[in-house]
């Protein structure tokens, strides 16, 4: 079975501290990393727009994921309603996804 990748957009939510939810970010990012099931966990922030943030995520499966959202920690980022998920991306290896064009 193959690792579980993740690419999401956040941004900050209007009226939010950007310093703020830096911090949170990084405290988030470095208490994920001990999380079980988690391969990487990386926030980075836009050079020219600093209120937007990619994460990129690499999990042992799916439900490492889903079980990270029942953290405490993740419980106590979210409900401070600093930032808001823009996108989420489930990614694979180039060429593994199922293709139903015969193209």
């Amino acid at each position: 079975m193959s690792n579980y990748f993740v690419s999401a957009g956040i941004e900050l939510q209007g009226g939010a501290d950007l310093k703020e939810a830096e911090n949170g970010l990084r405290l988030l990012a470095e208490q994920t990393q001990s999380e079980p099931g988690c391969i990487l966990f990386e926030i980075r922030q836009n050079l020219k727009q600093p209120q937007k943030f990619t994460l990129w995520e690499c999990w042992t499966n799916r439900q490492a994921l889903l079980d990270h959202f029942e953290m405490p920690h993740t419980k106590t980022y979210l409900a401070r309603n600093l930032t808001e998920v823009s996108y989420i991306e489930e990614l694979g290896e180039i060429g593994s996804n199922a293709r139903t064009d015969t193209a």
